[in-house]
């Protein structure tokens, strides 16, 4: 079995039988999302998704940035982004906090209407002088470009901050429509490398609604709830990829057991 990928590695699979709450990430509400049918054999048949590979500097970045705002939050003052930007906050200061970005545990909420146990682990918080709470997302890239959010693959992005905030609402946390996304660009344009990275730092305000979550949740319960393995999205790589590997597999069989038997002579075969 490969070192990487194990098919069958989830243990937690949704039983329509049951009457206990079901745990729900959100990378797996962003999952229905992408597509019903990968969803649908992840959690109820068990089958994921193959890993992407681990992005060891986004990883390495999002933990300076977190050493970085919780200095500041232990003395209770602004990070000078925030004076930079303008943004009338400071990094909240909770017992939870470590929890919340807890990527097993994180903040979570029962929601009675789907039976799911929604979680979601955060990058982190800030608060404003009112007690309202903007969420904050760390994210990390290297391009020439301006950094914006107008990129049809960051929509997974926007859900994930407004997950968030519903969770925190839910939480009956006051929490500000506004969320911030903090970007470390890695820069191209140094002469030499000289043995370390060099980032600039943006931050970029996103206005989230969270209203479209709680039909989500429930019509991905009546997703895993069905006996029969939904369709998939039409943008589904991983699906078409399915489709079309099973397709050749069958021609090739089909054609394999036209050709005659031979003893003496090898078998021509579809590939």
């Amino acid at each position: 079995m490969s070192q990487y990928y194990n098919p069958k590695r989830s243990r937690n699979l949704f039983d329509p039988d049951s009457t206990e709450p079901f745990k729900l990430s959100r990378s797996k509400i962003d999952l229905f999302l992408e597509c019903p049918r990968c969803f649908y054999i992840d959690r109820r048949l068990g089958v994921g998704r193959p890993p992407g590979f681990p992005f060891t500097l986004n990883s390495a970045v999002d933990t300076l940035l977190k050493k970085e705002f919780d200095a500041h939050r232990a003395k209770n003052e602004a990070h000078p982004l925030m004076k930079v930007y303008k943004i009338d906050a400071i990094p909240f200061e909770h017992r939870d906090i470590e929890k919340w970005r807890d990527t097993f545990k994180g903040v979570s909420y029962l929601h009675t209407e789907s039976n799911f146990f929604v979680f979601g682990a955060i990058d982190d918080v800030w608060v404003t002088p009112k007690e309202e709470l903007h969420i904050v997302d760390y994210k990390a890239t290297s391009k020439n470009d301006e950094i914006t959010l107008d990129a049809k693959w960051q929509d997974g992005y926007k859900r994930q901050m407004e997950i968030y905030q519903w969770l925190f609402r839910q939480n009956d946390f006051k929490v500000s429509s506004t969320g911030y996304f903090v970007y470390a660009n890695a820069l191209r344009d140094r002469e030499a490398f000289d043995g370390k990275l060099e980032f600039d730092v943006t931050v970029i305000p996103y206005t989230g609604k969270d209203d479209w979550v709680s039909d989500t949740l429930v019509k991905a319960r009546n997703c895993l709830m069905g006996d029969e393995v939904p369709k998939a999205s039409p943008d589904c790589d991983f699906c078409s990829y399915r489709n079309a590997a099973v397709e050749i597999i069958q021609r090739a069989a089909k054609f394999n057991k036209q050709l005659p038997s031979s003893k003496t002579k090898k078998k021509d075969t579809l590939f």
